[in-house]
């Protein structure tokens, strides 16, 4: 074991290209390299990730603020619960009495169900699926650094985030293209309050302006260093959290350099992985994104697009065969 393991940490530097004689060795020593045919199995305590080694298979369900909603995601084999939460009012509360966070996406600022609520139920029914595979991870989407703040200690004393995957995601930095009309949460006070969650992943991107008039546009030089600085400066890459960074397919098509700039420069202190999010009507190159896809590897990338865009990207194991040229791992020395 020790002998293949110091073979695979070798194989990692070296520029391969897809091809029999890389392929040979990568079902020997059953790496992760993305030139191989084969899915690796990711070491994670989320059952999520366990069973889907390939991540663009892992399937979601948005916008889940409702309490009926819920239960039908709850019977579903969707693996991955999205959700907002922003401060304000139960419906039943009918004098506004008592403000507190709920399951709404702004402007909306009622709901019938609490985030209480919310991850109690969940908990309940991870802790009582009969099948793993059944598990659900949770995604929560705060929109203001108010709702996250007054939600640290509910997730901490309703929802048990050290054996069910759990995801805080936050748009902490201003980002393509020219958007300033979204103002950002503030990520000195994000990362603040989200050490106190442990362990938890940090799904934590940039505000974007895109649509389906857009062609040109990408996350650039200036825009990963800030996010590299951030991290750093509130110490996210000393406490060692997992980060996902949600990346606008139609933007990130055409950042494939500064992402993996982004990458290297986190690998050895985070476990980095990506997710791909796209409006309906946004305006995606799918060769570029598929491009994309394949470079930072089928298992360090979360696809969560409309459906008929993820059928346009064709995302079977040998789709990108003939283009691979490197591993991730190996651009890091380029």
């Amino acid at each position: 074991t020790t002998t293949a393991h110091h073979l695979f940490t070798f194989l990692l530097s070296l520029p391969f290209t897809c091809g029999s004689d890389s392929t040979f060795f990568f079902v020997i020593i059953q790496s992760e390299l993305i030139c191989s045919k084969l899915p690796a199995m990711l070491s994670t305590a989320s059952s999520v990730a366990d069973a889907k080694a390939n991540l663009t298979k892992v399937t979601w369900a948005h916008a889940v603020n409702d309490a009926e909603f819920l239960t039908r995601v709850l019977a579903s084999d969707i693996q991955f619960i999205e959700a907002d939460i922003s401060l304000g009012y139960l419906k039943d509360d009918v004098n506004k009495e008592r403000e507190i966070p709920i399951m709404a996406h702004p402007p909306a600022t009622e709901s019938d169900i609490s985030l209480e609520t919310f991850l109690q139920r969940i908990l309940q029914f991870n802790r009582e699926a009969n099948d793993p595979s059944k598990v659900k991870g949770v995604k929560l989407d705060f929109k203001s650094i108010g709702a996250f703040e007054r939600s640290i200690d509910i997730i901490r004393a309703s929802y048990d985030m050290t054996a069910f995957d759990t995801w805080i995601n936050a748009d902490i930095l201003p980002g393509p293209v020219d958007n300033t009309a979204t103002v950002p949460v503030d990520p000195t006070r994000f990362f603040t309050a989200a050490r106190r969650l442990g362990k938890a992943t940090l799904s934590i991107g940039w505000t974007t302006r895109w649509g389906p008039d857009f062609s040109e546009g990408l996350y650039t030089e200036s825009q990963v260093d800030a996010m590299i600085d951030a991290i750093r400066a509130n110490g996210i890459d000393k406490v060692g959290n997992a980060i996902t960074f949600p990346v606008r397919g139609g933007i990130v098509a055409n950042s494939v350099t500064n992402m993996i700039r982004l990458f290297c420069a986190l690998k050895d202190t985070n476990n980095v992985t990506f997710t791909i999010w796209s409006s309906a009507d946004d305006a995606v190159n799918v060769e570029k994104l598929r491009e994309f896809i394949f470079t930072t590897g089928l298992d360090r990338t979360y696809v969560d697009v409309p459906d008929d865009l993820h059928k346009k990207l064709h995302l079977d194991e040998n789709a990108f065969i003939n283009t691979c040229k490197k591993t991730l791992q190996a651009r890091c020395f380029d």
